[in-house]
């Protein structure tokens, strides 16, 4: 669905998944710039929306991913997964309580396998799901904090007033430097089919580990408990003698062998080009890859050892 906020001056469309909304407004560097100084927003309403309704619903939700929802916080903005047996990730969603609905948003696109296998698992429970994406947009906000806290959901309607109100606008283009400088992955862009939680990053934030049995749970408890990772997120730097970026899922080298892929790449304002990578966990932390052709040192954000017997490395 493409955004009304293309109409803005200097708004310059995204591509891909992000071709329904702006890349940037004229200066992606000037805008990170005020994204990092807590103003402005980022039209995000390209993300797929849905609302689960029905007095049975958090406690369904919280038996079947890995967030802890029996008794949210109204309004505290929660990331959570779905992963299949084997605890890989299969669906991420980013979601709030208001008391008598949790909505939650993913990736574009992403919502319609998502509450299809949520319909399979309702059974007898009292919950019923509505893709809203017509209704409600999504925005991020760094004045109402960092990270996941910055998303909020808005009346579709009022994205227009809403804008006016929040601005400056900044694109996806500054909100995914600042993103991957943060070293936060993004569903199916810096993860594939055997992702694991701990890979990434998100044992302890979308996943929480003071609940109860949920699928894939043997797999997250296991490699917290003894560490060692299969794989590992790491943030590269990018030399910059090449004026691009390297290709998403390109392969990531050490010397002639592959030992990863490329996730999502921008260019910061002060790191310069910079992307995510998974990486086999033996690689040589101190190892320059080659990222699609470009050189590329490593930085830990997923220390390899990482698990509860470990200080981590960042």
């Amino acid at each position: 669905m493409t955004s009304p906020l293309l109409d803005l001056p200097g708004a310059v469309a995204g591509d891909g998944v992000d071709a329904p909304v702006a890349a940037h407004y004229g200066s992606f560097n000037r805008e990170q710039r005020a994204l990092e100084e807590g103003e402005g927003f980022v039209d995000l309403s390209h993300r797929d929306v849905v609302r689960v309704e029905g007095p049975d619903r958090l406690t369904w939700l919280h038996s079947l991913t890995t967030q802890h929802l029996l008794a949210p916080t109204p309004g505290a903005v929660l990331p959570g997964l779905v992963l299949d047996p084997q605890g890989h990730v299969e669906h991420a969603f980013i979601g709030s309580d208001d008391g008598t609905a949790f909505t939650f948003h993913t990736e574009p696109g992403a919502a319609a396998p998502l509450v299809a296998w949520l319909e399979r698992m309702k059974f007898m429970m009292r919950v019923e799901l509505t893709d809203v994406t017509a209704e409600l947009a999504v925005a991020w906000r760094p004045a109402r904090g960092a990270a996941y806290d910055g998303y909020e959901v808005v009346p579709r309607a009022q994205l227009a007033a809403y804008a006016e109100a929040a601005g400056p606008a900044a694109g996806t283009w500054a909100f995914e430097a600042l993103r991957i400088a943060r070293g936060e992955p993004r569903p199916g862009i810096d993860t594939d089919a055997r992702s694991i939680p701990n890979e990434v990053g998100w044992v302890g934030s979308a996943v929480h580990m003071d609940k109860g049995c949920y699928r894939g749970q043997e797999t997250v408890a296991r490699v917290h408990t003894l560490g060692r990772p299969p794989r590992r997120l790491v943030l590269l730097h990018l030399d910059g003698t090449e004026n691009r970026l390297p290709a998403q899922g390109a392969p990531l080298l050490n010397g002639d062998r592959q030992v990863g892929f490329v996730g999502s790449s921008a260019r910061h304002h002060e790191l310069g080009p910079i992307a995510l990578g998974l990486v086999k966990r033996n690689v040589d932390l101190a190892a320059t890859l080659s990222a699609d052709g470009m050189p590329a040192a490593q930085e830990v954000v997923v220390d390899p050892e990482v698990g509860l017997h470990v200080r981590p490395l960042r």
